[in-house]
């Protein structure tokens, strides 16, 4: 049954009128009355009383519009509270995003922008683990790409660089000694993430990690507590080198950088949590770099 007659023949039943109905809904009388007839015609019955000064319910139509019209003003409830139709963002954001992400800068912007955006849930999960955002039901996924993202379904905007350093605790330095050039490097222990693969011009491999691992946060603990050199963020690795547990080995070396992108399903309508979620991160980032210069000399 074509929902828009069912509207049609509501509209007349409550007004008593094809005249009113018309007008209540914006259209010509002619249309309200032939879709009445239309659905007149498609249940195989006269749903409506017609004389010249008035229109009435059918017993047919009587039944039908008690069924109906209940029905209707439910479907119509349920579209005008759809999440994102207010212009506010509203609704539940699902995202994704690495463990290290996660425990540095984004928790601090989940909590300012729901504060923003009172009415956004934010479900939040952290896991190293490359999500299928489409089968899984996530909205965004911040991750770190090095390389092209080559999943077509997804829309990648690039956020900023991220610096990756050279990091080492100053009691390893103290018992192993601090490497002067890059060939130095072959003769010390790493704490490697799994796959990372900066170090490979330089001869350096899995082969050469004393401690591999898929999460950054282990990582730094790792160095932190003397077990090798690694590749770190520097925005993970910062506040330790100000406090002096972790310092910059080769500081003239530079690592090249990675991007740190937010990815999220191709669609007509981007909607307006992830739109706001997106502004409000680059905005977050912008008095916030992840990188560091560089050193000089």
């Amino acid at each position: 049954m074509d929902l828009n007659l069912l509207g049609l023949f509501v509209a007349v039943a409550e007004t008593g009128s094809f005249s009113e109905a018309a007008r209540k809904l914006g259209l010509p009388k002619s249309s309200v009355s032939r879709g009445v007839v239309s659905l007149e015609a498609s249940v195989g019955t006269q749903l409506l009383h017609r004389t010249t000064r008035h229109v009435s319910l059918s017993t047919a139509g009587a039944a039908l519009y008690e069924r109906a019209a209940p029905l209707l003003a439910s479907l119509k409830e349920a579209v005008g509270t759809l999440p994102e139709r207010e212009e506010a963002p509203s609704g539940e954001l699902r995202l994704t995003a690495p463990h290290d992400m996660g425990a540095t800068f984004l928790s601090e912007v989940i909590a300012r922008f729901t504060a923003r955006y009172p009415s956004v849930r934010v479900d939040c999960r952290l896991t190293n683990r490359n999500v299928d955002l489409v089968a899984e039901g996530f909205d965004l996924a911040l991750r770190a790409a090095g390389t092209k993202l080559a999943d077509s379904s997804l829309m990648v905007r690039r956020l900023g660089a991220l610096d990756v350093q050279l990091f080492a605790s100053p009691m390893y330095l103290a018992r192993r000694g601090t490497p002067r050039t890059p060939e130095d490097l072959t003769e010390h222990d790493f704490v490697a993430f799994r796959g990372l693969k900066y170090l490979s011009e330089l001869g350096i491999s899995e082969k050469h990690a004393r401690v591999l691992a898929d999460d950054m946060l282990f990582i730094r603990e790792a160095v932190k507590a003397g077990a090798g050199i690694a590749v770190l963020p520097t925005f993970l690795a910062q506040a330790d080198v100000t406090s002096g547990q972790l310092v910059r080995v080769l500081p003239r070396y530079t690592q090249p950088s990675t991007t740190l992108v937010m990815l999220h399903p191709r669609a007509q309508h981007v909607p307006r949590k992830v739109s706001a979620f997106r502004d409000f991160l680059l905005e977050f980032l912008k008095g916030r770099p992840l990188s560091a210069p560089h050193a000089g000399g």
